[in-house]
């Protein structure tokens, strides 16, 4: 059966944020190269990204079998619809709390809404498979909403934070020193905060 991008699912987040998102990524990911997306869900950001940046090669990867699907039809016509195969690559299937990823380097990480939505081993096993697969310099960004200093940014954002925890006790809005810390065992350091709408950020880590 023939597949078209109607028929795809999408995700209202994803649709809203993807702007504001690609014009911090086309300064900070400015140099060609492979761009690893944990977490890519739909794979609405995946295909934005390698429509807006095409200096770089996009590599969406997920965990849930039915994102891994989703992912490839959206990969598929991607590259069908422009003869060009290698800027939206085929998924990975990736458990980010994994000791072992199945990509062994990367020029830039990217991950939206993964460290809330998932118990904080996700979060620490982002940072430790970032620092074994990014390039020395290489940079991760990561998207969603953070406390600051144990407190909330916004008060839609503690709202948010208390509806996660009741849908599962080991979600929350994370703290960016706790972040931070799991940054910095796997050799990474926080360079830049970058705000966004709705009370989102990006934070940027190096590779040091």
């Amino acid at each position: 059966m023939h597949i078209v991008a109607a028929e795809l699912p999408e995700w209202g987040a994803p649709e809203r944020n993807k702007q504001p998102i690609v014009a911090q990524l086309s300064r900070l990911f400015n140099r060609p190269g492979l761009l690893l997306e944990v977490a890519s869900g739909t794979g609405q950001h995946a295909a934005y990204f390698a429509e807006q940046l095409p200096h770089l090669r996009v590599q969406p990867t997920d965990l849930d079998p039915e994102h891994l699907q989703t992912l490839r039809l959206r990969a598929e016509l991607f590259s069908e619809a422009r003869g060009d195969a290698s800027r939206l690559l085929p998924p990975l299937q990736l458990d980010a709390s994994a000791p072992e990823w199945p990509i062994e380097r990367a020029d830039y990480v990217f991950c939206a809404n993964m460290v809330h939505i998932a118990p904080l081993t996700a979060a620490r096993g982002l940072f430790a498979g970032v620092g074994r697969c990014l390039a020395e310099g290489g940079l991760l960004v990561t998207y969603g909403p953070y406390c600051e200093d144990g407190r909330h940014t916004a008060e839609s954002n503690a709202t948010f934070d208390a509806s996660l925890r009741a849908r599962n006790e080991h979600w929350g809005v994370r703290d960016v020193s706790e972040l931070e810390e799991f940054a910095r065992a796997a050799g990474l350091a926080l360079c830049e905060k970058v705000a966004l709408p709705a009370n989102n950020s990006l934070l940027v880590f190096v590779r040091t």
